[in-house]
């Protein structure tokens, strides 16, 4: 992958030891919600070591109930596979090994649910996607696999929706991320905030860039008390950027 640009952090050319970044990755018996939290079923890594992506890890690991037909049909992961797999902790414990200076996942706000990094912040690929790359259709990290051309192995890059293959995607993700200039320090405002859409997704402007709706809409928006609270952010974020 060659040597990291200067851009990656500013204090880790001065250390004589290489920086350890890491990608992880979770599946779970479904989706969490106020009424059930799910638990975890696999958890992948992936380290980025000196400005070099490594070679991905996962674990199975037995969540102690029963996987949702949905979950399975999204990560093909079945209750006879994780039977007799280790206990989460130990795949908590997997994640955790050698210090990592930093961790990252694509939409980190999902893996924090499960794995808190010992109380260190998870920097979420997912928004710094949104903007760096704020004209791609799609900010999934297989979808930019494709359309950035991401240099991947397919065998460790596949199956997608795998701990393992898809920290290796998002470690590669990662490292074009700082190659196109984002630093680690960008990346850790980004994820502190909410995501910064580059398009509306809803109602009448459905599609359109937010720097094209008026600023009534945009009022609209911050007024309208069950709104999104990412979305009312867009809003006055864009309100601001006309001096609003």
């Amino acid at each position: 992958m060659g040597t990291p640009p200067r851009s990656w952090s500013a204090t880790s050319f001065r250390r004589r030891t290489p920086m350890l970044l890491r990608v992880i990755d979770t599946e779970t018996t479904g989706i969490p919600d106020e009424d059930d939290g799910h638990a975890l079923v696999e958890v992948g890594c992936c380290d980025i070591v000196d400005g070099v992506v490594g070679t991905p890890r996962s674990m199975l690991v037995n969540p102690r109930r029963p996987i949702s037909v949905g979950a399975m049909a999204t990560h093909h992961i079945t209750d006879d596979d994780v039977e007799n797999a280790p206990p989460i902790d130990a795949g908590l414990k997997m994640l955790m090994e050698g210090n990592p200076d930093y961790f990252f996942a694509h939409k980190a706000e999902f893996d924090e649910q499960f794995f808190g990094a010992g109380g260190a912040t998870i920097i979420c690929t997912w928004k710094a996607a949104l903007r760096l790359y704020p004209d791609s259709e799609r900010h999934t990290n297989q979808y930019l696999r494709y359309e950035l051309g991401l240099d991947v192995d397919r065998v460790l890059a596949d199956p997608p929706h795998r701990a393992g293959a898809d920290a290796y995607v998002t470690a590669h993700l990662l490292h074009r991320m700082f190659d196109d200039g984002a630093s680690i320090e960008d990346m850790l405002r980004w994820s502190k905030g909410h995501p910064l859409f580059p398009k509306i997704g809803f109602g009448k402007h459905f599609g359109k860039r937010w720097e094209d709706v008026d600023i009534g809409y945009l009022n609209w928006i911050i007024g309208t008390e069950d709104m999104d609270p990412a979305v009312k952010a867009n809003a006055r974020h864009h309100l601001k950027l006309r001096g609003r």
